[in-house]
């Protein structure tokens, strides 16, 4: 699965530009083929997870293309409601294609998703949600089976504000007759991104962004070639951001929506990084060893997001003092913890609490990603290291970071793939 190999004590310097947003891109991605016709979708990361979702596409029937942040995408000629089981275990995000598929056929056969191994991501309430729609459900030897004859709007009532679940619901709902309302839902702002690529789609969701979404669900007919352009990744921003905490540093992370990722730039403020803001722009300096901070606690937006847990606490490894954070959305996300242990880091895990005894500096070692951000927090841990560090297993890691070495490469990081 391929190696980084970092030379560490990098200090950063430089312009970085942020992609497009991954959990922004693969649902709106799926939900071309609710209507049959021609996309065109800007800032699209080229990443493996869109490739993926690129080839589950093609696999049914559908025509894609990508070139430099571009997508062309045509649905028209959807052959199949049946997912491909060998591509969906390898992208969590395709369990998104079972509302889309079942809005746009009334069938879906579906596995059960893999992705990163994180913890319990159980689709209760994407089903739960789907079935009030009027969607018949029953699973066979890892297979999910769905069909709809007469369906209708509702209100669902999500017991936890999932962004899968959320997504799934509105893809559905947007075709289902009546009005369909969300209440408890996600609020992230990917779940706007999706809002407003249905609504320009033609179909009519108001509400995303708040807890209560509202549907007004319709036949959509219209066939014109649709483009649109989707947000900066806010988690690619705040990779970069927790990079320059390794050592002292100045970086320029541009084209990014801030009031996105303001509970990740707060942190680190309190932490002790500089940023200054600018239009679409923020400055990061590092001047300097951080402060530890008392406790941290991963929340569904705009809290603080349990997509940066990781390489928060690469961070906070080496901050002065003591750090508990506490993972509240997944129960397995600190995989990172034992390799960030071989690098001399002190953490101690019981259950979804950490806690982080901050040490001067940590130590070069040979180290293996587990999971996209585990593996990200490894390679921070490693540009702010004594010595040479090696990321085995680094498919994970581009998963869902484009370009990931060429833009540490432009900072000043001096790293490597083997």
């Amino acid at each position: 699965m391929g190696s980084f190999i970092i030379e560490g004590i990098n200090n950063l310097e430089g312009i970085v530009e942020i992609g497009g947003s991954k959990n922004a891109a693969l649902p709106i991605i799926a939900s071309t083929v609710i209507v049959g016709r021609e996309y065109i979708i800007e800032n699209i990361p080229d990443i493996e997870d869109v490739r993926m979702m690129f080839e589950i596409l093609s696999s049914m029937g559908c025509k894609t293309q990508y070139d430099n942040g571009i997508a062309l995408i045509d649905t028209r000629e959807l052959n199949t409601h049946s997912v491909p089981e060998n591509l969906v275990k390898k992208i969590r995000s395709s369990i998104i294609l079972m509302g889309a598929v079942l809005s746009r056929t009334g069938n879906v056969e579906v596995a059960f998703p893999g992705g990163c191994e994180i913890g319990l991501r159980p689709i209760d309430l994407h089903l739960k949600g789907l079935r009030k729609l009027g969607a018949e459900i029953h699973e066979k030897n890892g297979i999910l089976f769905g069909s709809v004859n007469n369906p209708k709007g509702c209100e669902i009532q999500l017991d936890y504000p999932s962004v899968g679940a959320t997504e799934n619901i509105m893809l559905f709902a947007v075709s289902a007759p009546g009005n369909t309302t969300i209440y408890n839902a996600a609020k992230e702002p990917e779940i706007v991104d999706l809002q407003n690529f249905l609504n320009k789609s033609g179909f009519s969701v108001r509400g995303a962004g708040t807890g209560t979404i509202v549907i007004e669900g319709k036949k959509n007919e219209e066939k014109d070639i649709l483009e649109y352009k989707i947000i900066s990744d806010r988690i690619e921003a705040g990779t970069y951001l927790s990079a320059a905490s390794s050592l002292k540093s100045k970086i320029y992370i541009k084209n990014i929506e801030k009031e996105h990722f303001k509970s990740i730039t707060s942190l680190y403020e309190d932490a002790g990084l500089e940023i200054r803001e600018t239009h679409e722009t923020i400055v990061v300096t590092n001047r300097g060893r951080l402060r530890s901070l008392e406790k941290v606690s991963t929340q569904p937006y705009p809290g603080f997001p349990t997509d940066m847990q990781a390489q928060f606490m690469a961070s906070m490894a080496t901050a002065n003092g003591n750090t508990i954070i506490e993972e509240t959305v997944f129960d397995s996300r600190y995989k990172h913890v034992p390799e960030l242990k071989k690098m001399g880091a002190d953490i101690t895990t019981v259950g979804r609490v950490a806690v982080i005894n901050g040490v001067p500096r940590l130590y070069g070692a040979e180290v293996d990603s587990k999971d996209l951000r585990g593996g990200a927090a490894l390679v921070i841990a490693a540009i702010g290291a004594e010595g040479t560090t090696k990321v085995n297993d680094i498919y994970h890691i581009n998963r869902g970071y484009e370009k990931f070495m060429d833009k540490l490469r432009s900072l000043g990081v001096i790293i490597t793939e083997i």
